[in-house]
């Protein structure tokens, strides 16, 4: 074991945390599960780069430098340089990367040498490489947060090459992926189906472990309707459904375009949040002269929770890809906390969890026929059905994906890999 001493007494443990992305950035799962870690006692080494996602420029603020450290109580933040980049460049992408995994590693051998367990949260798979370097070095275990299913994730992308380099980066990432399995002391994954999928892919089984994500809930919270969000929104006092998110190409929004065009003036879509495809979604609306689509652009996430209300179903869409059955995007819990009914248009998990709660509508992914017939099924329902299904939504995410829950699961396997390898 790494520390000399053991696990601290009374069951507090040293634990460091690898994150090339941590707040200020929109990085909630590790930054408050540092923060929650801390208030139960724990002292927090945060090994993370400079902040600059989603822009890909380091934050107004920041500079950036070698040994740049805050500590608040309990938490000690060190952030170290790396290439800023999140644009669709895959060579800027990379270098990204492999720039924060150099640094994190030369920081990390003096900063986490004696830390009980690691947890590395990923993606990017490089952000492990440092803790891979303690556990050689110093006999560290390591918790992996699985975020999403690599290389899927890359070589479905717009960044990703084709031909035969394309499939020589499958290869390669599909390999580095199952050498972190098989080297991770514990592996935390988002959803029941990507525990199967990392388990065929070389992890142990008695080492994965579902925990379902939680989202921020200071932003993403039950707020009353009020009368400034439903003008914001361009509530027409008709079923309006929410699209709140990346339009990328994994969310495949041309399939509610479509529906929505389809059903006419019995329902609004409303698409709040730009990204890579937002002027073909937007081309396409206006093809099909779909006059009830409305398209508002990126809002301030302090803004989500009364755009969320102020709607009557907020809409999930994602393509209908294996990789993307096992995951359980973050913009679901979002919903759900809010206590807003959904309308998943996707396989897998996702579809199961709110079709088994009764929180909302489910249909095949990427059918906008399948997906018309349901916002006009969802236009019908009656105004104290859809409270019900509300409630049933925000039930589900306090007994399955709130921050407590999620991080006594976390909790539990770091003290258990930090148990094991001093025995």
């Amino acid at each position: 074991m790494g520390n000399d001493s053991g696990t601290a007494p009374g069951g507090r443990m040293r634990i460091g945390i690898l994150s090339q992305w941590y707040p200020p950035e929109p990085a909630f799962i590790p930054g408050e599960l540092a923060g929650e870690l801390a208030s139960r006692g724990h002292e927090v080494r945060v090994l993370t780069a400079f902040p600059s996602y989603p822009e890909g420029h380091v934050y107004p603020g920041y500079r950036q430098r070698w040994n740049d450290r805050t500590t608040t109580g309990a938490i000690t933040v060190r952030r170290v340089p790396a290439y800023p980049s999140h644009d669709n460049s895959a060579a800027r992408r990379v270098a990204s990367y492999l720039s924060f995994a150099a640094t994190s590693s030369l920081a990390g051998i003096r900063y986490l040498r004696d830390v009980d367990v690691i947890y590395v949260y990923h993606p990017p798979p490089t952000a492990y490489t440092a803790a891979g370097l303690l556990q050689l070095a110093r006999r560290i275990p390591t918790i992996l947060h699985v975020q999403d299913m690599w290389p899927e994730s890359v070589t479905a992308s717009d960044m990703a090459p084709g031909g035969r380099a394309g499939s020589a980066v499958h290869r390669a990432l599909t390999a580095t992926m199952r050498r972190l399995y098989r080297a991770a002391s514990g592996i935390a994954v988002i959803a029941p189906s990507m525990a199967g999928l990392v388990i065929e892919r070389g992890a142990d089984p008695g080492k994965v472990r579902v925990v379902l994500n939680w989202t921020d809930e200071n932003m993403f919270r039950p707020v009353p309707v009020t009368g400034a969000a439903r003008e914001a929104i361009g509530y027409r006092d008709r079923c309006t459904v929410m699209f709140a998110g990346n339009v990328g190409p994994f969310q495949r929004v041309q399939t509610a375009v479509r529906a929505a065009a389809e059903v006419g003036s019995r329902m609004d879509l409303v698409i709040v949040g730009n990204g890579p495809q937002e002027q073909e979604v937007r081309r396409l609306a206006q093809q099909l002269r779909a006059t009830n689509v409305r398209f508002l652009g990126r809002r301030p996430v302090q803004e989500m929770a009364g755009l969320y209300a102020a709607a009557d179903y907020q809409l999930l869409t994602l393509r209908d890809l294996a990789a993307l059955h096992g995951t359980v995007p973050c913009k679901l819990q979002a919903a759900l906390a809010c206590g807003s009914p959904v309308i998943v248009s996707a396989a897998g998990d996702a579809a199961r969890l709110v079709s088994s709660a009764g929180a909302g509508f489910t249909c095949a992914p990427e059918d906008w026929r399948a997906l018309a017939a349901r916002f006009a099924e969802a236009a019908e329902v009656p105004d104290r059905q859809r409270v019900a299904m509300g409630h049933r939504a925000r039930r589900l995410y306090e007994d399955r994906m709130s921050l407590a829950v999620g991080v006594d699961q976390i909790e539990d396997m770091l003290s258990k890999v930090g148990l094991r390898a001093e025995s």
